[in-house]
C-alpha cells in the first residue's frame, strides 16, 4: 500500500470531480492506494465494511463470509460502484456504519481514505456534503432498481444488464468473471448462467472461457439487457453529472 497525496490521485473522471478543492484541503499524504488482486479461478477474498467504530476495514481474512452474510443467507448484488464512485461515503455525514458489505470483484488499485479525515473535509465543504448525499440517493435508486430487476426480469436481461454496468465500471471489454459468481451476483442458478452466456456467445455479443468474458457486441448486448440499465444510468447522471 502507497499513500499520495489528493492533488496527485486523479479524481478527474470521477463523482467528486466537482468537489475536488474540499478533498484536497484534506492535505497530503492522506490517500492510500491499495491494489487488490484475484486468483486463478476468479476469486477474491478482499471485503469492505465501515464498522461501529466508524472505521474502513479493507480485509483479505474474513473468509467466514464466504457462503454469505451472517444468518444463513445468500449473497446478491444490489447496487455496484467502480472507477466513477466510492463505497463507504455516508460515514462522512452521520457516522454511521455500512449497511451491507462490499466484494472486490475484479483486480485493479482504489484509493482509500480515513473515515474522520473524509468527514472533517465534509464538514468543511457545503458542496463536498451536497455531492456525498446525492451519490448516496444514487445508490439507494441503483438498489431500488436491482430489487426489481430480479424480481420482474429474465436471465438473459439481467445478465446482459449487469455485465454493461461492470464494464461502465472497470472500462474494460474483458471481464475475469466466473458463472457461479454471475449466477450468485443476480439470484439465479449456475446453469442458467451457463445456458445464457451459451446463447449470448452464439450470438456473437460475448466471448466466453473459463473465468472470462469478453464483451464482443456491446450494442446488441444493450438492446438484450433491461430497461433497468439505462433507468439506473439516467437517474445517476441526473443527480451526479456535472454540468458541462
Amino acid at each position: 500500500m502507497r499513500h499520495e497525496n489528493i492533488d496527485d490521485h486523479q479524481i478527474e473522471t470521477g463523482v467528486f470531480k466537482g468537489a475536488k478543492p474540499g478533498l484536497a484541503a484534506i492535505g497530503d499524504g492522506h490517500l492510500k492506494i491499495m491494489s487488490f488482486k484475484i486468483d486463478l479461478n476468479g476469486h477474491t477474498d478482499h471485503r469492505i465494511i465501515v464498522d461501529d467504530e466508524n472505521t474502513l476495514h479493507v480485509s483479505p481474512q474474513w473468509r467466514h463470509l464466504d457462503d454469505g452474510p451472517p444468518g444463513g443467507g445468500t449473497t446478491v448484488e444490489v447496487a455496484m460502484v467502480g472507477r466513477d464512485s466510492v463505497f463507504g461515503a455516508s460515514a462522512a455525514l452521520d457516522g454511521g456504519i455500512s449497511l451491507a458489505e462490499a466484494i472486490v470483484v475484479l483486480p485493479g488499485t482504489a484509493a482509500i481514505l480515513n473515515i474522520a479525515d473524509f468527514r472533517a473535509a465534509a464538514e468543511r465543504s457545503a458542496a463536498l456534503r451536497a455531492l456525498i448525499a446525492r451519490h448516496e440517493q444514487a445508490l439507494f435508486a441503483q438498489a431500488l432498481q436491482s430489487v426489481a430487476c430480479n424480481a420482474s426480469h429474465t436471465v438473459e436481461a439481467r445478465l446482459s444488464r449487469w455485465l454493461l454496468r461492470v464494464r461502465d465500471l472497470s472500462d474494460s471489454e474483458t471481464l475475469p468473471l466466473t458463472q457461479e459468481f454471475l449466477a450468485q451476483m443476480i439470484g439465479v442458478q449456475r446453469n442458467a448462467v451457463s445456458i445464457v452466456a451459451h446463447a449470448l456467445q452464439q450470438a456473437g455479443m460475448i466471448r466466453y472461457s473459463r473465468g472470462h468474458i469478453e464483451i464482443k457486441d456491446a450494442g446488441r448486448l444493450a438492446e438484450t439487457a433491461c430497461e433497468c440499465y439505462r433507468a439506473v444510468a439516467a437517474k445517476r447522471d441526473r443527480l451526479l453529472k456535472p454540468p458541462d
